[in-house]
């Protein structure tokens, strides 16, 4: 056996590695190079049994010659996690990952948005964008125990999660190559069915229902189909999660959230865990038809695209924490935090997670949540979470100086003195502009100077 290998080589090689042993296919992949190119030994694959990452793994195989090892993050997906297993290793995988993060995605990732009162473009909450931060630690992770060189996505050409993915990797380990077989083969949806199904590779699409759709504890995206004309109204099977806002219980419910420093706590004082409050949620919610956002929004690679979610526990709890912050912040506090809210949304959206700047952003926002503790009651009621009570033992809402009744400590004639200085600097340049319209023209003329002989 030699070092290095022609390139005419490199088919035969890759022929015995696969046809050996399993215990002895990591030494020889070890022995065997192609030029100063180690032969790629695995690729970890971030895995969810959806289309785009089934069809991912034979084109892997078949392109590169290479073992596939497959990881999936149970971020509250709902997936029958078992059956997603067997279908990779069905598919050719050589081995599984599976991680239960429901509560870790919820305490660390989900909640923060929730401080930021996150929402892209004023309507998205990002539930998407926010998990892929924690998938692409847990792809590092299995792809440094495997000690692998190649990390793959089965993110397309024209998304932002392709953004996430890359930008997550390659913060997080350099050193770590990066495939995206759906991006580099470049095909339609339609050409990824019909090469799922001549390889036997069951797909959740078809294409009388070619819908993208990826859903965690947060939200669900839905893209692609009849979606992809902005002036068609969304059929009704792309919900899962609400009821039509028409069909909604013709009763309203009322519910309380509690907070404890801007984390949510419990429901109806009942304490519960991130993961689990978030679903319950979702239910309650859903029930009356609230979450369901149709967006016509800019992603990253310069291109306006349809996206339809569906946030239920989203919508209520960035409602509920918003009102409370009034309860509790100044107006100074909350002018400028909008300012930073927008810019950490759009930091997360663009796969910025890792950048200094939304960490330094983090700082501030959770020193305003030290104070945003209490108590929000809120009425459910076809399509709408509206809030209707709030509470707090850092309230800044005082009675006494809001009060119209007698006793109020506010002295009504301060305001006298107070408007005239407020809108002193509008008074005066408004007057100087009228003066100013109203002179007469100014006509600037030049000195008659005498004619000088020869």
């Amino acid at each position: 056996m030699y070092e290095n290998c022609a390139a005419e080589s490199i088919a035969r090689v890759r022929k015995l590695i696969k046809e050996s042993p399993s215990s002895m296919r990591l030494q020889l992949r070890k022995h065997y190079q192609i030029g100063e190119i180690v032969m790629m030994e695995q690729i970890v694959l971030a895995y969810s049994g959806g289309l785009d990452t089934s069809v991912a793994i034979p084109w892997i195989k078949e392109k590169y010659g290479a073992e596939v090892i497959t990881v999936t993050v149970d971020v509250g997906q709902g997936d029958d996690f078992q059956a997603i297993e067997k279908k990779a290793l069905k598919a050719g995988a050589v081995k599984h990952y599976y991680f239960d993060l429901k509560d870790e995605f919820a305490k660390d990732y989900v909640f923060a948005g929730i401080k930021a009162n996150v929402l892209y473009e004023g309507k998205y909450p990002l539930s998407t964008a926010l998990a892929r931060p924690l998938i692409v630690e847990k792809l590092v992770e299995v792809a440094r125990k495997e000690k692998a060189s190649t990390v793959a996505h089965g993110c397309t050409g024209k998304g932002n999660d392709q953004v996430r993915f890359d930008v997550g990797v390659k913060s997080l380990a350099p050193g770590l190559k990066i495939t995206a077989p759906i991006r580099e083969w470049n095909m339609t949806r339609a050409e990824e069915i019909k090469y799922a199904d001549q390889r036997g590779i069951p797909v959740p699409v078809t294409l009388q229902s070619p819908y993208s759709i990826d859903q965690n504890l947060f939200g669900r995206s839905i893209e692609s189909g009849v979606l992809e004309n902005p002036n068609n109204e969304p059929p009704p099977d792309v919900y899962e999660w609400t009821a039509p806002p028409e069909k909604a219980p013709d009763q309203p419910e009322y519910l309380e959230v509690e907070f404890d420093q801007g984390k949510p706590v419990s429901l109806n004082e009942d304490p519960l865990s991130p993961a689990r409050l978030i679903e319950n949620l979702n239910a309650i919610a859903g029930h009356h038809g609230i979450g369901r956002i149709d967006h016509l929004e800019d992603r990253l690679v310069g291109i306006k695209s349809r996206e339809v979610y569906e946030c239920p526990a989203a919508t209520v709890l960035l409602e509920a924490h918003r009102d409370l912050e009034k309860c509790v912040l100044t107006r100074h506090e909350l002018y400028f935090k909008q300012q930073v809210e927008q810019q950490w949304a759009f930091l997360v959206y663009a796969g910025l997670w890792y950048d200094p700047l939304r960490q330094d952003l983090d700082a501030f926002i959770e020193k305003t949540q030290e104070r945003v503790t209490g108590v929000v009651r809120l009425k459910l009621y076809k399509g709408l979470a509206t809030v209707v009570g709030r509470s707090s033992p850092m309230s800044l809402y005082d009675a006494n100086l809001a009060t119209y009744e007698k006793g109020s400590k506010f002295d009504q004639m301060w305001s006298v003195g107070f408007i005239q200085i407020w809108g002193l600097p509008s008074q005066v340049a408004y007057n100087v502009e009228i003066k100013r319209k109203q002179a007469p023209p100014i006509v600037y003329k030049i000195p008659h100077q005498p004619k000088v002989n020869g």
